[in-house]
């Protein structure tokens, strides 16, 4: 089954963005960086999910990272599926926080369950295939709306989306131009996607 071991963020300043990170959700090895001048404006077509356990830790989390520098882009809320909120890194990386409960169970704590890489995409079945065929198992699928891949152990999962609709989730324009400063480190091997996401073997990109 094919892992996604880490994505790796291209940044313009990777010291600012380290400490970013570091300081506002802890994160290990599972996102790298890497210094770009890539050329991008706008929605850059992907969002990170940190998912967590209950509503505390969604406050928690989205405060820590407006604390640090992030700008908030929908405050964190209850929905009909759970609560959550979503931040903008100050590298321009928007990050969904979300937990399916709507009431705590516990102390408020900065830990999350998994990461999730929603990437926006032009046509979802299309996108569905192409990664079929490069070996990814599709763990659930909504039509042409929403695909989710099982990845196993890896500790980041991934999921594709309507690019307008992961959009409008994020609370922005779907418009952009430009690199999606975005790499996926797996062990699937080295490519590149229908609408422009890379990937590269998980042995390739070093952490910074």
């Amino acid at each position: 089954m094919t892992s996604i071991e880490f994505v790796t963020l291209e940044v313009a300043d990777t010291a600012a963005a380290d400490s970013f990170y570091a300081t506002a959700f802890g994160l290990g090895s599972q996102v790298r960086l890497a210094a770009s001048e890539a050329p991008t404006t706008g929605f850059r077509g992907f969002t990170l999910s940190l998912v967590v356990s209950q509503p505390g830790n969604v406050n928690a989390l989205v405060d820590a990272a407006v604390a640090a520098g992030a700008t908030t882009l929908k405050p964190a809320t209850k929905s009909l599926w759970g609560y959550g909120g979503v931040v903008q890194a100050p590298d321009g990386t928007i990050w969904q926080i979300a937990s399916s409960s709507k009431r705590d169970t516990g102390p408020a704590t900065r830990e999350f369950d998994e990461i999730v890489l929603l990437l926006g995409v032009e046509d979802v079945k299309a996108s569905k295939q192409f990664y079929v065929d490069h070996g990814l198992a599709v763990a659930k699928s909504f039509g042409g709306k929403y695909v989710e891949f099982a990845t196993g152990s890896g500790p980041v999962k991934l999921a594709l989306y309507k690019r307008r609709g992961l959009a409008k989730v994020a609370g922005i324009s779907p418009d952009g131009t430009g690199s999606h400063r975005l790499a996926i480190g797996s062990d699937a091997g080295a490519f590149t996607d229908p609408d422009g996401f890379a990937w590269t073997t998980a042995s390739e990109t070093a952490s910074l």
